[in-house]
């Protein structure tokens, strides 16, 4: 799944269900078990970034593709986000060394 982010967006619960074609009450257990956001906060009155937009369209690939758990899909997005992480890393590190 590739995510196209223009700018960072704000969505609210509703918004991001619905981006996301889920129920609200998926969104809420996700966050209440902190698989979603980081922060904690109340979810149906927090506003929701395109990155936790990406999460949760990941989070729900996941669960529906391998028929996981959303403690399970967490993990393997956590895995994901980190991988991203570290390429990006990796890249700039070339990028300096071809400076050089």
């Amino acid at each position: 799944m590739t995510t196209i982010i223009i700018g960072d967006i704000k969505l609210n619960l509703a918004d991001l269900a619905h981006s996301c074609s889920v129920s609200q009450e998926w969104i809420v257990e996700r966050v209440q078990a902190g698989l979603l956001c980081t922060l904690p906060m109340n979810a149906d009155k927090a506003s929701y970034s395109s990155a936790e937009l990406t999460r949760a369209r990941r989070l729900l690939n996941i669960e529906r593709s391998f028929d996981a758990n959303p403690e399970l899909a967490a993990l393997v997005v956590d895995m994901m986000e980190e991988i991203e992480r570290l390429r990006g890393q990796v890249s700039r590190i070339d990028n300096d060394l071809i400076d050089l």
